[in-house]
């Protein structure tokens, strides 16, 4: 009986199913098969893409009625309906025009224009394109695209077949600027085997006239003289120093014969000589007397920073007439010897200057020495010693550009010393320091460093075409660093391209 039952059941539910595709079948508006074919559902940029194909197959739509396939965006927060795609038999398709026509303004300004309606009347077959973009907002980042079939042309949401075509969105990978990671070659400065070096202090001593004894409480004297003080007192308590040479060089000032000039000049040193010698213990054949002649530069220097009367006149002649052919018989009648006469009061006191110059020996220094030194008395350093004191920290870090930066500090000449502050500089995308220490060294020194820390500049400020040229010419001369720089350039530009297109 329990089986007779079950084939029961099942005969019905067999029967039930039949009669609901068939009705289905008699429900369809259009005879065909009409296939949808995902193909894109991507952000880029600002717009979200949205384009997938309606493959038609023999489809012909019923005269009265019409298929509308209807995308939507599915996200967990939001449905948006997209323009519909509309097929309308030939009446459907009379109704729709007649009544799109008929419309007041305040109805069309609510219509939603359909993506595009099509009249379909014979069977056809072809494909579609559909799309459509519109501004991406950020609820769009997990939305699926589904579409809406009204194959009835009932509009009964119920009724209608729902196929998922897009389960997410594929999210733009977005573009940054790329960061050059450069390679930069430092140069080695070379050992130093004695460590030579010279410090001087200029001093404005007065003299009464005609005179050559120091009085040290006289006028300016006293700052004047402990200026020198300061200088030795700091060497003699250094120590790693061995003072090996104390020069004593006077100047005088151009008024005067030549001979009576020096005569006075050579007195004067020898008075400072005698002075420091009387507070310092230094051998007296370490002394030695200079006469630096009359001091025509510092007149120079001094006209620089004066405002007076036929100055350009006056350096005409400095610069025209030597001291042998009667310069300054020429000053003393020009103008009448107006402007002589203001040098003379105002300037020439100044240009009697004595300098004491001190040559000394530091002691080298092993690493753990060095580390110690650099934190005391830098300049007792080699540019050599500070480059290993340098090297024992990660490049790039504070610490290490500080050091390069001592190093041209206490050497600001040397072309070693700027370009070492210049690539550590960069190390730290410092452009300017970069430029203003770069100016101070010459190409031919350091051929393939200078091009490649060039290149790296240029590089960093976006000047990819001088970049190239430097860092060509770097690579070779056979540096490696240019190398990984040029494939550094490489990746920038692309990258910028890339970034270029993408804002068009």
């Amino acid at each position: 009986m329990m089986k007779r039952n079950m084939q029961f059941i099942v005969w019905v539910l067999t029967v039930m199913c039949l009669s609901m595709n068939v009705a289905v079948a008699q429900n369809r508006s259009y005879e065909g098969t009409i296939t949808i074919k995902p193909v894109r559902l991507e952000q880029l940029g600002e717009g979200l893409h949205i384009d997938f194909d309606i493959a038609m197959d023999g489809v012909k739509v019923k005269s009265a009625h019409g298929v509308d396939i209807i995308p939507q965006l599915v996200s967990s927060s939001m449905t948006y309906d997209l323009p519909r795609v509309s097929l309308k038999g030939r009446n459907e398709y009379m109704v729709h025009e007649r009544r799109v026509a008929m419309m007041s303004r305040k109805e069309k300004a609510k219509y939603r224009e359909p993506y595009l309606v099509e009249k379909n009347y014979r069977k056809k077959s072809g494909v579609i394109h559909y799309k459509y973009t519109l501004p991406y907002e950020p609820w769009m980042a997990d939305a699926k695209l589904n579409v809406r079939r009204d194959e009835c042309g009932c509009g009964e949401s119920a009724l209608m077949n729902v196929e998922y075509v897009f389960d997410k969105v594929t999210l733009e990978r977005m573009l940054v600027p790329y960061v050059v990671t450069p390679s930069l070659a430092y140069v080695e400065p070379m050992v130093e085997e004695i460590k030579s070096r010279d410090i001087q202090a200029e001093c404005f001593l007065d003299f009464a006239v005609n005179k050559v004894d120091i009085r040290p409480d006289y006028m300016n004297n006293p700052q004047e003289l402990a200026k020198i003080r300061a200088m030795i007192d700091e060497l003699k308590s250094d120590g790693d120093v061995n003072v090996k040479r104390l020069d004593i060089i006077g100047y005088a000032s151009p008024e005067g014969t030549l001979t009576a000039n020096k005569r006075l000049s050579e007195g004067r040193a020898m008075a400072l000589r005698n002075y420091l010698a009387a507070r310092y213990d230094f051998p007296r054949d370490q002394y030695h007397i200079v006469f630096g002649g009359e001091n025509w530069d510092g007149l120079i220097k001094a006209l620089d920073t004066f405002e007076m009367d036929y100055k350009e006149e006056v350096l005409k002649v400095i610069r025209d007439i030597s001291i042998e052919a009667g310069r300054e018989t020429k000053l003393m009648r020009l103008r009448g010897g107006a402007p002589y006469q203001f040098m003379l009061k105002h300037i020439f006191p100044s240009l009697r200057v004595a300098i004491c110059k001190v040559s000394y020996d530091v002691k080298n220094f092993n690493l753990e020495e060095a580390k110690e030194v650099i934190k005391r008395r830098p300049q007792n350093l080699s540019m050599n010693e500070m480059f290993m004191v340098a090297n024992t920290y990660p490049k790039g870090s504070q610490e290490f550009v500080d050091i390069f930066e001592t190093a041209v500090r206490i050497y600001p000449e040397s072309e070693i010393a700027n370009m070492n502050a210049a690539t550590a500089a960069l190390s730290r995308n410092d452009l300017i320091n970069a430029e203003r220490y770069l100016a101070k060294v010459r190409v031919e020194e350091y051929p393939a460093e200078y091009n490649n820390v060039m290149g790296v500049l240029a590089l960093m400020k976006g000047e990819y075409e001088a970049s190239e040229k430097y860092l060509k010419t770097a690579a070779g001369l056979g540096l490696k660093a240019a190398e990984d720089n040029l494939e550094e350039l490489a990746k920038k530009r692309e990258n910028a391209a890339e970034i270029e297109r993408r804002r068009k």
